[in-house]
């Protein structure tokens, strides 16, 4: 299939630069499969389009301040961006750094609390970075570095960033892009799903850097995928088993709940995933989906094609740019049942 085949035209001031406020007042446009029916709402009409014993994924990663700003010592400015943990103490992480080219080998960096952090130039031209001892690591990395906005976000970010760029629900640290679906819940909504008696299995995905990496090849077939590591914790998965047994849905919050669920066959409740999910695979554990408006020509917008048809799928988002809909993380929201 060619690349091109799923591409649509977005106004640029449809690009969300902020959030709604509250979350939950994000517009939701909600697209019924077996009908082709599309209608609009908001993302607090959720709970009428649910039904008692309906069970809900979430990932519960947490955002980690990926961006961190530093001085090298001769007080040149570099920007250092954190995307994997290489699992090695101190902790050692893959990142990036611009400009690159200040980095010939090795280079001591300052952050702005006057921590001194080491950037390596890897045999393979990529960087690598490592931090001294911190006893709490995350906690910490929240003071040196800010929210790591997608680069179609073309401001800084700013206080709000930090709690705004967080699912309400968000538990463990690790990702380096929000699942943005769950941006839209509440509270309240939750309480309010909770009460029509609508579960939530919390499952992990940590985000990694290729969620925006574009796709390079012509054929859709040719790319090759980036990896994941994803969690099934063991009350999820029997949460998720029951809501089958008794013939109820199990909606993914979020393309990265997608991702894990169908990686359940592949790689168990644990691991990691290169899943491309293209048009014609078939799914096996999800029965709808709530998720955010997606980058032309990305692998989450032909996710999502392959979920819902690529015809319909492209057929909604020209009825979401006529609507003036707002578009990717900080954008407003779809329903597909």
């Amino acid at each position: 299939m060619l690349l091109s085949d799923f591409d649509y035209f977005l106004p640029p001031e449809l690009i969300a630069s902020e959030p709604v406020e509250p979350r939950d007042h994000s517009r939701l446009l909600v697209v019924d499969r077996s009908t082709g029916n599309i209608s609009h709402h908001y993302f607090y009409d959720l709970p009428h389009f649910l039904k008692s014993g309906d069970c809900l994924v979430r990932n519960t990663s947490r955002v980690i301040s990926a961006r961190l700003p530093a001085l090298s010592l001769l007080n040149q400015s570099i920007e250092v961006f954190l995307l994997k943990n290489r699992g090695e103490k101190p902790q050692t992480w893959d990142c990036l750094v611009k400009p690159g080219k200040k980095i010939r080998s090795e280079a001591v960096l300052k952050l702005k609390d006057g921590t001194e952090i080491l950037v390596k130039k890897t045999a393979e031209g990529k960087f690598e970075v490592v931090f001294p001892e911190k006893p709490d690591f995350f906690g910490w990395l929240d003071t040196v570095g800010e929210p790591p906005l997608p680069p179609y976000i073309k401001r800084k970010a700013t206080l709000k960033d930090y709690s705004r760029y967080q699912t309400v629900f968000s538990k463990e640290a690790g990702s380096i892009a929000a699942p943005t679906a769950g941006l839209h819940f509440t509270e309240s909504l939750i309480q309010n799903l909770q009460n029509k008696e609508i579960h939530f299995a919390d499952i992990l995905l940590h985000v990694g850097y290729g969620t925006f990496a574009p796709i390079r090849a012509t054929q859709i077939e040719d790319h090759e995928m980036h990896e994941e590591f994803y969690r099934i914790p063991s009350e999820a998965l029997s949460l998720i088993k029951e809501t089958r047994e008794k013939k109820n849905r199990v909606i993914a919050v979020g393309t990265t709940s997608l991702r894990s669920l169908e990686s359940l066959s592949l790689h168990g409740p644990e691991g990691n995933t290169r899943l491309f999910i293209t048009p014609g695979y078939e799914f096996k554990q999800t029965d709808g989906l709530i998720t955010n408006f997606h980058l032309p020509q990305s692998t989450l917008l032909i996710l999502l094609c392959a979920f819902l048809g690529k015809e319909l799928c492209l057929k909604a988002y020209q009825v979401a740019v006529e609507e003036k809909y707002r578009f990717f993380s900080y954008g407003d929201a779809m329903l597909v049942l």
